[in-house]
This record gives C-alpha cells, structure tokens and sequence, in this order.
C-alpha cells in the first residue's frame, strides 16, 4: 500500500511557543497513523526582521520529534522572497498527498498566501489550513485583507472552534462551505471543506508521577491553594484582571497563593542595544498607525500591579520562558489554571492543563463557553468582572472541580482522533 505523505508547514521545534508545540505534536500523531509520511517544512524566521522579539528557544533541551520518522527541513525566510519560491519547489518536491499550512497571524499572509497560490495549481495536493484564528486578536486596519490573501487557496480548512467556523463564513460570504466534524470530505465537489474538530490535548507535557511537589511549593513560597497563570504575558489574556481579582480573594482568604509563570512578550531583546531601541521605536510607531486603538500591548507591563496591590508575599512570579522538560513543575504545585482572557480561541494553555487534570477559570469568553462546563470541568466568569473573577476563584477552593471530570473532557480531543480526521477524506 502506497504511503499518504503528508507535509506540515509551521514552525519547528527549535521555536517558543504554542504554535511551535502544536507543529511538532501534529507531526508525531501524523506519523503514529498507519501507511503515513510526514515532514515538516518551517520557517527560520516568521515575521518581519523589525519584530522586537527573540522567537528562538534557546533553553529546551528535549528532542520533541525523537523516536519518530518525521523530517524537518527549515526553509522560509519572511524577509527573503527568494526563499518563498525555494519553499514551493521543495514542497513539490516532496510529492506530498496533504499539505497543512499552521494559520496562526495576519501578518503571514504575504508569504503564506505566495506559496499556498502557487501549490494550489497543483491538483493531486490537498491544501489545508489549520486555523487557529481568523479574527485575530490584536487586530490591525489590513488584517483581514491579509487573511484573506493567505488561506484564500485552501481546499480545506480545519477549525478549533464554532467561533472560528463563523468568522470564516463571514471572511468568505460568497463561497459555499460543508462542515464536517469526522473529517470526510469530497474533495472533488466545488464547495470547502471545513473540519470542525478541537485543539488537541498536548501530550508532550505530562506530570512526572515522582515530582516533589511540597518542596517545590516551599521553594516558590506557595501556601495551600494555588492559581496559576502560564504562558507567554500578552494584554490579551488579561494578567492584569487575574491579579486584580486575586487581590480580592486574598483579603478574604490567607491560603492562596497566584503563581504567574512566563516571559513578557516584548521583553526578550537586550533594550541597551542600539537595535533593540531601533527596533522598538519602529514598531511603536507601525502599531499606532495599523493596529486598532494604537495598542499592540508592547507598553502592558501587568506585574507591576503585584507591588502596586500589596501582594509580594502572595504571588510568584517566574518571568521567563520555561524549558519544555519544566513546564510540568508549575502545573503540579498548581490548583486550577486561569484563563481570564479579553478575547480567545482555542488555547495551547488550556490544552496543557487539562492533561495534568487540572481545572481551567476562565472569562465567558471565545470559545471557553464550548469547552468548560461551568461547575464540571471548570468555572466561567464573566468578561472584564473582576467581581466574578474574584467568585469563581473562590468556588474553586470551596467547591473543587474533580480531577476525573477533566479528563473526561478531555478524551474526545486527543492527537490520535485528530490525525484520524485530517486523513479521512473520501
């Protein structure tokens, strides 16, 4: 029987990040299937070169793809062309059956919408777009625009959520669309496919059965019951509502503690050198000409409310990138997860804490009304209240959500179902 190859376009391992994570997991679950193929083609660098940011990961030292046979060539330069045209010929090359492109930022839709047009003249591929947004959340006067540029030339689409589902109908009000949850598909017929399915559990980040989690909560001056926040600290996912609601349940309670554990996104470069301010200048400037309100979030600095609130001896703050073979400390000497967002879809977050069975509190917001149960396998509260933050941070301790009921949620998402359905098509 002859092999489905399948190519995934997206970044490799070697980069922070969700969508890093997401690439890499996708792979090894394409490659567990039966009679399957896979490479990853990835970027070397994803975005302009005046991004003020550092993207690489310098401090893993797990090989994500070892024991697979998936292969990886990093190919795509945003800022070089040439590199564009070099990408599609290496894809053809490859003879791929499927080609999934990772759809994660407007700002893509450039080289993205270049390579996908080109491949797209080829028949025999079935071009997918895995869509992590289509409305993005920090949104800019030309992103739509660029959307539409970028995944214009898909066949098919897979989306994490009903929102997303949505939000493409109304990018694309003049194409016809069948929506499918099992992945078949007629890739002969006219319309688009769209794969509702979900984000996968991740289950490259499990909890290490002989962990010590008291001396770690000792180390990090944790008390009994413990809130985390994790991840890369944007103005979107609302750490600044999370603080503010904890210092309410802190004057109610004096056993909690808010573990906030990740780097800030604009803080990656050294600000003394005279590149990073060239850098930083430029892009002040750029996002108050293109994106909505002027925000791009590069001046949120959330942290400061923990001195500001009188909360040092209540909060930890760990304001770095966290090495994959780490991130399993801070879900463990952790109770619940919080998710208080502005705006959402389906998270790479929440898709960790479920596979420690842990409890997500969450914003009514995005998708979460999809996922968490309230009361089940989690509490919602209502945007942009910090007194119902404050309510559900408290039901919490004093009603916990089961464990086993978070992973009951959970077995419907896995990797396996997920790479079931992409290679489903009739």
């Amino acid at each position: 029987m002859n092999k489905t190859r399948v190519v995934i376009f997206g970044l490799g391992p070697k980069f922070k990040g969700g969508i890093a994570n997401y690439t890499t997991s996708l792979a090894v679950a394409l490659d567990k299937q039966a009679n399957t193929e896979v490479f990853i083609v990835s970027w070397t660098q994803q975005y302009p070169a005046l991004i003020p940011r550092d993207f690489v990961d310098r401090s893993s030292k797990t090989d994500l793809l070892e024991g697979t046979d998936v292969k990886i060539d990093y190919l795509t330069n945003y800022n070089i062309p040439t590199t564009w045209q070099k990408t599609v010929q290496h894809i053809l090359a490859l003879k791929p059956d499927i080609l999934i492109f990772q759809w994660s930022i407007a700002l893509q839709g450039l080289p993205i919408g270049f390579m996908a047009k080109k491949l797209s003249k080829h028949p025999k591929i079935e071009i997918i777009f895995d869509l992590h947004f289509v409305i993005q959340k920090e949104s800019s006067l030309i992103d739509n625009s660029l959307t539409k540029r970028g995944i214009k030339s898909a066949k098919t689409y897979i989306v994490h959520s009903q929102k997303t589902a949505n939000e493409l109908k109304q990018l694309f009000p003049n194409t016809d669309f069948t929506v499918d949850e099992t992945g078949k598909r007629d890739l002969k017929s006219e319309k688009k496919n769209v794969i509702k399915l979900y984000h996968p559990i991740y289950d490259m980040f499990k909890p290490d059965p002989n962990f010590d989690i008291a001396a770690e909560k000792k180390r990090l001056g944790l008390k009994k019951n413990v809130f985390l926040f994790f991840g890369f600290i944007r103005k979107y996912k609302g750490l600044h509502n999370a603080i503010k609601a904890f210092a309410k349940v802190r004057k109610q309670r004096d056993d909690v503690s808010l573990l906030i554990v990740g780097e800030s996104m604009w803080d990656t470069l050294d600000s003394n050198k005279l590149s990073t301010k060239i850098k930083l200048n430029l892009f002040k400037f750029l996002s108050s000409v293109l994106i909505s309100k002027g925000d791009s979030g590069i001046n949120y600095r959330p942290l400061d409310l923990v001195e500001k609130l009188d909360l040092t001896d209540s909060v930890a703050v760990v304001n770095s990138y966290v090495p994959t073979e780490d991130v399993h400390k801070y879900f463990q000497v952790s109770d619940s997860l919080l998710l208080f967002y502005l705006t959402a879809t389906p998270s790479g977050v929440e898709s960790m804490a479920a596979n420690f069975g842990m409890p997500i509190l969450a914003a009514r917001v995005g998708h979460f009304s999809e996922t968490i149960e309230n009361g089940f396998n989690g509490y919602l509260a209502e945007p942009e209240n910090i007194e119902s933050m404050c309510k559900v941070m408290l039901d919490s301790i004093e009603n916990p959500i089961q464990a086993k009921n978070v992973e009951k949620k959970a077995v419907e998402m896995s990797w396996h179902n997920y790479a079931k359905a992409i290679l489903a098509a009739s």
